[in-house]
């Protein structure tokens, strides 16, 4: 039986580790999905603690790429201007993604991104891999960064890293980030809070997301309201 929220064809009762995770970074125009398009994207697949492939493409947005989302990735027009576009890359980032545990550092942000570019693509749902479907859970080291480095400050995927003794040399280029967090999250597999059965993963990702979500509401709700003494 597939246990909610795992990758059909992947056994949910395998560790995690031994499962293809395939770490995902999108760098972008700037943070709306629907508006923003891709200008970067990585993929870095490792399985047992090891990387095993890297795959990376510089993507022409079809917009300009604003000043100050080019200060972040140091991305500029002038280096995508004779790239492919998204939609003649999308099978070829599809293909990389097939038989691999969907994972990516903040996790919303990327799959937001990938999962709008992927629509306007037009690429049909048949050829998509399991992975990118409705109702699969990406891994994401935020969430486990927020309770294991829950004491310490600072969850950045540069700051966590470095605690970790995790090496970032490029940051905010899609392979190097993409690679730094596949190294974060093997060396929180060490933590005893980690489950290390893959549907059990899962599971703890989702609990914790939604604790953590939870205490960012009432974080907000007892933030004072502008204009209100």
């Amino acid at each position: 039986m597939q246990a909610r929220g795992t990758v059909p064809g992947l056994d949910p009762d395998a560790a995690w580790m031994d499962l293809p995770i395939a770490m995902l970074d999108t760098e972008t125009t700037g943070r709306d999905p629907e508006r923003d398009r891709i200008v970067e994207i990585g993929i870095v697949v490792g399985r047992a603690g090891q990387v095993i492939r890297r795959e990376n493409w510089l993507v022409n947005p079809g917009i300009p790429i604003p000043a100050e989302a080019s200060e972040v990735h140091g991305i500029r027009d002038e280096d995508v201007k004779d790239q492919k576009t998204f939609a003649e890359i999308a099978f070829e980032v599809a293909k990389a993604l097939e038989g691999t545990v969907p994972a990516a550092y903040n996790a919303s942000f990327d799959r937001a991104f990938v999962v709008s570019e992927i629509a306007r693509s037009g690429l049909v749902v048949e050829a998509l891999p399991s992975c990118l479907r409705p109702g699969i859970d990406w891994i994401d080291p935020l969430v486990w960064a927020r309770e294991v480095q829950k004491y310490e400050k600072g969850k950045k995927l540069g700051e966590v890293a470095a605690r970790l003794g995790v090496a970032l040399e490029n940051a905010h280029r899609a392979s190097d980030d993409a690679e730094a967090a596949l190294r974060v999250l093997y060396a929180f597999a060490e933590d005893t809070r980690l489950p290390r059965i893959y549907g059990a993963f899962v599971q703890e990702q989702r609990r914790l997301a939604r604790t953590q979500e939870d205490d960012f509401r009432v974080w907000r709700s007892k933030l004072p309201v502008p204009g209100k003494a």
